[in-house]
């Protein structure tokens, strides 16, 4: 992560996320719900989130297991160290998370997944070498690795250049893995990609990530001065408009606009006669524009030029007395319509579905809770957070083409519908209603 991005933001984007994906899960649950551990593994399409809340959990084992220490009973005992690695093992698959316990978790593994991205060298220093450790060797590091899944080739050629057993120290290790990261940047993934799909669950985008640019403070002190002396020369324009666009013919125009500018200087009131004349002269110009339409309004007489002229050459004879005429020039005159035969008799196009039926401004409320219904049993595989998530990045995108895309490649793919025609044209057509 460079210096423009900010931390504040990745943690604000991270505790929002949380919410949304709680409010999605918890609200169709009984109160007092909880999480397992494969409900934690599955419960976002993110990876990388549900490994990093493990991890948490890891590390939560590890320091409660660190306390157990006591004058009276051998906690290093090989036996009891093997005693309580079986109960850690017992207890991972009695996890059992409550909203208030899971919501903290999602929202620090949210930021780590996009430090990840972002810092990969602040990711090795927290989740693989964590700062109570003074060394590590390739085996603890790898052992690591397991909860890591965003920039993980990286991580792995990393380690795997390391001299095997031999612990290195914490200072030797950091250095050379910036120094590995640089010599294979082309090895990262893309910033893109990962907020892609964070953004299923919570559109983001690196714009918004971004430590806001600093504006020196004497910027507006400068510009203030200079803006000040604007507003005053407006004011006689705007007395001296009513003077100027008073008199209707132009001549008398010209004359208004000139004697001012001609009386300047023997006036002793103004301070400065310079900056009075350039508003005049501005003056001076848009009247002589500004009358032309006023000037031209005799125009009306045009229409009773029009009618002397048509009134002699009417026929009363001729208006009584009309030509049969072709089939073709009645169905002209009757229909409007110029072109063939066949254009004038074919009927009007059909209206489409999109214009019979009414815009809709967001699927989630036009979507009712039958084909709410429907679209988790069918399409989501009764997953009602994961149908959410998708309805919600449906709404955000911009235009019809991209949400037809995003249906018919991400999700289609993503969930392998397979004669699922008449549910997806469903929701193809309500997207045609909300980008009508």
């Amino acid at each position: 992560m460079q210096d423009t991005y900010s931390s504040a933001q990745l943690q604000e984007y991270g505790r929002r996320l949380a919410a949304r994906v709680c409010d999605a899960h918890f609200s169709t649950q009984p109160v007092g719900a909880t999480l397992d551990g494969p409900a934690v593994l599955r419960l976002t399409p993110v990876r990388q989130l549900n490994l990093f809340v493990v991890q948490q959990l890891l590390t939560q084992w590890t320091q409660e297991m660190a306390r157990l220490r006591s004058p009276y009973f051998d906690f290093e005992d090989a036996t009891v160290r093997q005693a309580l690695t079986q109960l850690m093992n017992l207890l991972s698959r009695r996890i059992r998370l409550t909203r208030a316990t899971y919501e903290p978790l999602l929202a620090q593994a949210a930021t780590d997944t996009l430090r990840a991205v972002l810092e990969p060298a602040a990711i090795f220093a927290d989740k693989l070498f964590p700062a109570d450790q003074t060394s590590a060797t390739p085996a603890q590091l790898r052992d690591a690795l397991r909860y890591v899944d965003v920039n993980k080739p990286l991580f792995q050629s990393f380690v795997d250049s390391l001299p095997a057993d031999v612990p290195q120290e914490r200072e030797y290790l950091l250095n050379r893995f910036r120094l590995h990261t640089e010599a294979h940047y082309k090895e990262l993934q893309p910033a893109e990609q990962v907020m892609h799909e964070l953004s299923v669950l919570l559109p983001v985008y690196a714009a918004d990530l971004r430590e806001p640019a600093a504006q020196p403070a004497d910027k507006p002190s400068v510009q203030m001065p200079a803006a000040a002396p604007h507003p005053e020369p407006v004011r006689p324009v705007e007395a001296a408009a009513p003077a100027v666009a008073a008199p209707e013919p132009a001549p008398t125009v010209s004359a208004t606009v000139q004697q001012p500018a001609a009386a300047v200087p023997a006036q002793p009131e103004p301070a400065a006669p310079a900056p009075v004349v350039q508003p005049l002269e501005a003056v001076a110009e848009a009247p002589v524009v500004e009358p032309t339409p006023a000037v031209a309004a005799p125009a009306a007489p045009a229409p009773v030029r029009a009618a002397e002229v048509f009134t002699p050459e009417r026929n009363p004879l001729a208006e009584t007395v009309s030509p049969g005429g072709t089939l073709h020039e009645k169905l002209a005159s009757s229909n409007g319509k110029t072109g063939s035969l066949y254009e004038k008799l074919a009927p009007a196009p059909a209206a489409t579905l999109a214009e019979i039926q009414p815009k809709v401004e967001s699927l989630r409320n036009a979507i009712s809770i039958n084909q709410r219904f429907s679209f988790i049993n069918e399409l989501f595989n009764g997953e009602n957070m994961e149908y959410h998530a998708a309805i919600e990045h449906l709404d955000a995108l911009p235009d019809a083409e991209s949400a037809r895309r995003y249906v018919q490649q991400d999700l289609s793919q993503r969930y392998q519908w397979v004669r699922k025609d008449e549910h997806v044209n469903k929701l193809l057509r309500l997207i045609d209603r909300k980008f009508a």
